[in-house]
């Protein structure tokens, strides 16, 4: 049995592996676009004499990288709508996720937990304006973006002339607002995967992790998906806000990291309550109101879309709890609030991919079996499989992102988005994110291992981290 987690997840990443190789031949197959010839010219009637030639009007070359524009073309209503969205997926991390994970652990690591939402929050923030955006959100290779924006050269806003940049992405809105609002999303990704970790890892492993984890796996997905010419794009991956640039990826990481790092001392022998599900509760409530900027911001603009995609995300997230609630009151016999709060979270999981793409009978759908999928993968996946996912990260949110990215496929409405998609090509993004995420998580791990190590010793873990790595507890 000790080995039996490393074991199956190396057997669940060889599985996922072929899955991804299967269905490739088949998403270049379905996602072919045929060659676009250049607009013949119509045939002139027989005449002694040719008409005069029409005058050529001149036609707006759409952005392919960005650019400089006139101020005057910004739109103020979506440079607002995504300032608040900014605002609120920033408030998903500090204090959101900081107290949601700060209820779930033992008294003697809250503030070890929440200082890792903190330390995350300006590591990425420095990395991302440094070379992550760049890397992200610029033409470069369909797998990586280029270097024009490393310390955000080239970024300007000259008031006197009128001028500013805006990204080829978001054309209606100031690029400095996409930066950040790009910036909240590269913050909370890997500060989920602090989550299964939790009260054994090193202050010190942490960092160097989350460094390198955020370039060298956010930063490539992010471009494959939300890049125009990225690899998942181009296939015809879609993927509105994050199924697999944020939850398989921190998911699949969650559930390397766990079994790299080892269990907690005394897992499974002894009890491990949460310390205050007060805060749980409260940190949950926030990531829900956040999520609305999350999801509704993906649009982009203050639009009908972003409308849509705030409804949608309402409607899953209820549905997700409810259905948690209900299959775990049939399984124990009450239904517990931190369950309700779980499920809430797999419902939101669930319909982040799908967000800008279904109707309200899509939301209901992937939000009901969100929320049955991922109680049983934190309860009984989690005791069949035997590894130490502190805080579930792995049950939420790679199965989440599983299941709402799949069945995008299924209930994708192509008025709605403009495009369309298949659970196939669906299932080539799912897959090769989770492959690609386990892959560079272990690589990254074992040299941070080897470097300083990746958790502290028996001791400190019984004493509790506040005060083994932070000189402080709570009174």
């Amino acid at each position: 049995m000790k080995n039996r987690p490393f074991s199956v997840m190396v057997l669940v990443t060889f599985v996922l592996s072929m899955l991804s190789t299967s269905i490739v031949s088949a998403a270049d197959t379905a996602t072919e676009v045929p060659a676009q010839s250049p607009a013949m010219s119509a045939t002139l009637p027989a005449a002694t004499s040719p008409p005069p030639a029409p005058v050529a009007m001149p036609v707006a070359t759409p952005m392919t990288a960005p650019g400089s524009i006139d101020a005057a073309k910004i739109s103020a209503g979506d440079t607002a709508w995504m300032l608040t969205s900014s605002a609120l997926v920033l408030l998903m991390t500090i204090p959101g996720l900081a107290l949601f994970y700060a209820g779930m652990v033992r008294r003697k690591n809250v503030l070890s937990i929440m200082g890792h939402s903190v330390v995350t929050t300006c590591i990425v923030t420095i990395l991302w304006v440094m070379i992550g955006y760049s890397l992200a959100f610029t033409p470069g290779s369909m797998y990586l973006g280029g270097s024009e924006r490393f310390m955000l050269g080239g970024l300007v806003f000259l008031k006197e002339t009128g001028k500013l940049t805006v990204s080829h992405i978001a054309p209606t809105i100031p690029e400095s607002v996409f930066v950040m609002y790009q910036m909240t999303f590269a913050i909370i990704t890997p500060a989920l995967i602090t989550g299964a970790f939790a009260e054994r890892i090193k202050f010190s492993a942490l960092i160097l992790f989350i460094g390198l984890w955020s370039l060298l796996v956010y930063v490539p997905i992010a471009h494959w998906v939300w890049e125009p010419a990225g690899w998942f794009a181009l296939h015809g991956v879609l993927d509105f806000a994050g199924g697999t640039v944020v939850h398989i990826s921190a998911g699949v990481s969650g559930l390397v990291a766990a079994v790299m790092v080892g269990r907690r001392v005394g897992y499974g022998q002894e009890a491990m309550p949460p310390h205050n599900l007060v805060l749980t509760v409260i940190g949950a409530s926030l990531l829900w109101v956040g999520w609305l900027g999350f999801n509704g911001g993906s649009a982009l603009a203050a639009d009908g879309r972003a409308g849509l995609a705030v409804l949608v995300t309402q409607v899953a997230t209820a549905a997700g709890a409810l259905s948690w609630m209900a299959v775990e009151w049939l399984r124990r016999g009450a239904p517990s609030v931190l369950g309700l709060v779980s499920g809430a979270l797999s419902g939101i999981v669930a319909i982040t991919p799908a967000s800008g793409f279904v109707d309200i009978q899509g939301a209901l759908a992937i939000g009901a079996v969100a929320g049955v999928a991922c109680y049983l993968g934190a309860t009984v996946l989690k005791s069949f499989l035997g590894y130490d996912d502190s805080l579930d990260v792995f049950g939420v949110h790679a199965i989440g992102g599983v299941v709402g990215s799949l069945l995008t496929g299924v209930f994708v409405v192509e008025s709605i988005g403009g495009v369309t998609t298949t659970v196939g090509i669906q299932a080539f993004g799912v897959g090769i994110t989770a492959v690609y995420a386990a892959f560079v998580t272990m690589v990254i791990l074992y040299v941070v291992n080897k470097l300083v190590g990746l958790r502290v010793t028996e001791k400190e873990e019984a004493e509790g981290l506040d005060i083994a790595q932070h000189g402080e507890t709570v009174s």
